[in-house]
């Protein structure tokens, strides 16, 4: 029995909710309601996290949306293995650096339909619930369009990020005025009841393509197909033809068209996975951020306990360096279809290791697998106005933003348990669509328009996303999915979590409830693709012996809120006791767990 990690003297430990039937955790309530009433009405964990993954669209529309993305994990009860939800559509057909150069760019915008790809998550949880799930898809669409049609009180985080890009959409994106400004062109209040009937119309129109089908999953086809090829695709492809304001200042015409929408289809992929302390951890691939999760811990699998402990000087100062080194990996060496084992490697992972020293590094470190050259993009300093990933998206006049996400987890009464990260097509990404509600993504700009680049922008390849679910498993089985948005620090927040209930024997609530911190020395995914050496943003209820010694060490800290890092949540099953588990986030007051 592993001996528990220091717990500080301002932990706040809240019981884990526990059951036997089914649970849920979401980084909102209205999701993880939705969510777990669908399991309550005999639905399976995949029908749930479907329902509630549609909430997200509708209540979150700042941090996600049907114009983004999603990366998922799943573990059916069924199924041997875990497999990856990919969601993460490609760049459009005419979307080349020849093309970018040409319009003046040497980076891809952070907000406007250039850096829009094809779009994925709705079609993933239509392949999801096709495959995993037992409902129709009215009935798990039902949710979603009610809080569309009928309204929803729009969280505060929402309303400030309307309120940073107010001027933008009345002086650019009038159809985003429209949308998001209330009548006198002012940002509307907390708790304001929000209505989108455009989007309830789309919703309406993928249950309403499959009416005349004969079965559950042709009614399914039927929806994705109205989806790729009717009504949204065209009206997208022909709003951003054309030209609008992009986060650079300049205006251009976006390059998706119908055809890119009917290119793209989610399905399934092989996960990669690493063993820690006797658990075997899954991430998605070269083409995410989550080998990042699994370098890491590699690293510090082999360190003694003391000196991996998230709640003490050292071990902060452990874990921020590994993560630099890590990171500096992703931005080397990660991108779409990219073969990265070689950085998993037992060998590769003990070099690595001994590139810890005791001071902070300052340093872009990237490894040598043998294999390639590394790709070194420009390590541009930012101007100080932000600090990424310590709110909500940090957003400018442009609607350049720094990004964050949604999350949700489910597990059911069955044992299928599955993990999604959703994102992508936030509300000021790009203009609103008029006849659909919502605007397409931007993740094309964590591509480089370097040839040399892993993650060079590419018609037809996916961009290297930041979005990154996991999943445990003890034996053969999965027994814990979780996740967090947060752009970069998705996997940041993530490993100290898991080093607390892994190597600690915290429980999950506990572990989410804990001070947490996060480096920004690393080359920031979102435009204008900034880099900060030796920065670690730190929660306050962290002592001041802990942050003094990392000042000591060389750390450049910044002390933030004493609840502003991370949004994780995670269910579990705990087969010895036989029950179920589910634990959430109270930073931001708008997280929930839920079950019986």
């Amino acid at each position: 029995m592993t001996a528990p990690f220091s717990t500080p003297a301002a932990q706040t430990t809240r019981p884990l909710l526990t059951g036997t039937f089914g649970m849920t955790a979401s980084t909102h309530w209205l999701a993880t309601a939705a969510a777990q009433a669908v399991l309550e009405r005999g639905g399976n964990a995949f029908d749930a996290a479907a329902a509630g993954g549609f909430v997200l669209q509708v209540v979150e529309p700042h941090l996600n949306g049907p114009g983004g993305d999603l990366v998922g994990l799943l573990h059916a009860a069924a199924d041997s293995r875990p497999r990856v939800l990919m969601g993460q559509g490609p760049a459009p057909r005419a979307a080349t650096i020849a093309h970018y150069l040409a319009e003046g760019l040497d980076r891809v915008p952070g907000a406007g339909a250039l850096a829009a790809t094809a779009p994925g998550a709705v079609d993933a949880w239509l392949v999801l619930l096709r495959d995993y799930g037992t409902w129709e898809l009215g009935d798990v669409l039902e949710f979603a369009i009610g809080y569309a049609r009928d309204g929803h009180p729009l969280l505060r985080s929402a309303v400030a990020t309307i309120e940073r890009v107010a001027d933008l959409f009345r002086d650019e994106w009038p159809s985003s005025a429209a949308l998001w400004l209330d009548d006198d062109g002012e940002p509307p209040v907390a708790g304001y009841l929000q209505r989108n009937p455009a989007l309830a119309d789309v919703y309406v129109s993928l249950v309403s393509a499959g009416g005349s089908e004969s079965d559950r999953v042709a009614r399914i086809e039927a929806a994705r197909r109205e989806w790729k090829t009717g009504a949204v695709a065209r009206a997208a492809a022909a709003f951003v033809a054309r030209p609008h304001r992009h986060s650079t200042g300049g205006r251009h015409a976006g390059v998706i068209t119908v055809e890119d929408f009917a290119d793209f289809s989610a399905g399934y992929e092989e996960p990669l996975t690493i063993g820690f302390r006797g658990r075997t951890i899954v991430k998605a691939g070269s083409w995410s951020s989550g080998p990042v999760l699994l370098q890491a811990l590699a690293l510090l699998d082999a360190l003694p306990d003391d000196r991996i402990d998230p709640g003490t000087s050292v071990g902060v100062h452990t874990v921020v360096e590994a993560m630099k080194l890590v990171l500096a990996d992703r931005d080397a060496y990660y991108g779409d279809g990219i073969d990265i084992t070689g950085l998993l490697e037992p060998a590769y992972a003990d070099a690595r290791r001994a590139e810890i020293a005791e001071e902070a590094s300052q340093t872009w470190r990237p490894g040598d697998p043998g294999d390639r050259p590394p790709f070194r993009p420009p390590l541009v300093r930012p101007d100080g106005s932000a600090v990424a990933g310590t709110g909500e998206p940090t957003v400018g006049r442009a609607g350049d933003t720094r990004g964050d996400t949604c999350h949700i987890d489910v597990v059911d009464r069955w044992g299928n348990i599955v993990s999604v990260t959703p994102s992508g097509g936030w509300l000021q990404s790009s203009p609103t669509i008029p006849e659909l509600g919502f605007a397409l993504g931007t993740r094309l700009q964590m591509t480089w328009l370097d040839e040399s680049s892993p993650s060079a922008l590419r018609p037809g390849m996916r961009p290297r996303t930041t979005l990154s679910p996991t999943l445990v498993m003890a034996g053969d089985r999965t027994e814990i999915a979780l996740g967090t948005p947060g752009g970069d620090q998705q996997d940041q927040w993530q490993l100290p979590m898991l080093l607390r209930m892994l190597v600690g024997g915290w429980d999950a609530q506990s572990a989410i409830d804990a001070p947490t911190f996060h480096t920004t020395a690393m080359i920031d995914s979102f435009w204008p693709r900034s880099w900060t050496p030796a920065g670690v943003v730190m929660e306050d209820r962290f002592d001041d012996g802990t942050t003094d010694g990392l000042t000591a060490r060389g750390h450049d800290v910044i002390r933030t809120g004493p609840w502003s890092l991370g949004r994780l949540s995670a269910v579990g099953i705990d087969r010895e006791r036989g029950v179920l588990w589910a634990a959430a986030n109270p930073r931001g007051a708008q997280g929930y767990a839920a079950g019986r």
